[in-house]
């Protein structure tokens, strides 16, 4: 249940220095703003870190997988946590993705949307505290919801490029369309034979 692709992100200059802490190892505006974009973008393109129809079975509160876009320092139940470590480790860690998730398309997809948050100057939200499993999600919870969202997600749209955008939107639509369209074993047992 809880197979994932945990991707850990970071920025520097020239030098190898980070963008993301200061001298004083306080967390810099640009990483506030690169978090505020995972938190804003991150469900819209959940298709690309959850890229099946079963893939969403995973993502439940306390079903050993982040179910949330809540942030926080170390903290394992917020979909994106900020690891321990001095100024030079300072980076933020997408938990979302599946270990079902195409690697390069759970990259692309993560560091657009810190991209967009930080073109845009997006705000994060305060902290995370406690069990971020009791915050309310706002992730989809099936592969259509995702869709849907993904599909309206224009500003990434635009950095995927239209034809990716179009392909993949496809193909993932078939996909669901083909699954909706199959009693499971599931339904054969439960619907038919004990209701």
């Amino acid at each position: 249940a809880g197979s994932s692709m945990h991707l850990h992100m970071s920025v520097v200059d020239e030098a190898g220095n980070t963008l993301f802490a200061g001298r004083d190892d306080a967390d810099t505006e640009m990483f506030c703003h690169f978090v505020g974009g995972l938190q804003k973008y991150l469900p819209e393109l959940m298709p690309l870190f959850a890229p099946d129809v079963n893939s969403f079975r995973r993502i439940r509160p306390n079903h050993s997988a982040p179910a949330n876009i809540e942030w926080s320092h170390d903290n394992r139940s917020c979909g994106l946590r900020v690891p321990a470590g001095g100024r030079a480790a300072r980076r933020v860690e997408n938990r979302l993705p599946g270990a079902d998730s195409n690697p390069y398309l759970a990259m692309a997809g993560s560091l657009l949307c810190g991209y967009l948050g930080v073109e845009k100057k997006l705000s994060r939200s305060p902290e995370a505290s406690g069990n971020a499993y009791r915050s309310k999600s706002t992730l989809p919870k099936t592969m259509e919801e995702a869709l849907d969202r993904f599909a309206a997600c224009s500003p990434v749209r635009e950095l995927l490029g239209e034809d990716f955008f179009q392909t993949y939107l496809r193909v993932k639509s078939v996909e669901l369309d083909l699954f909706q369209s199959v009693v499971t074993s599931w339904e054969r047992d439960h619907l038919l034979l004990k209701v």
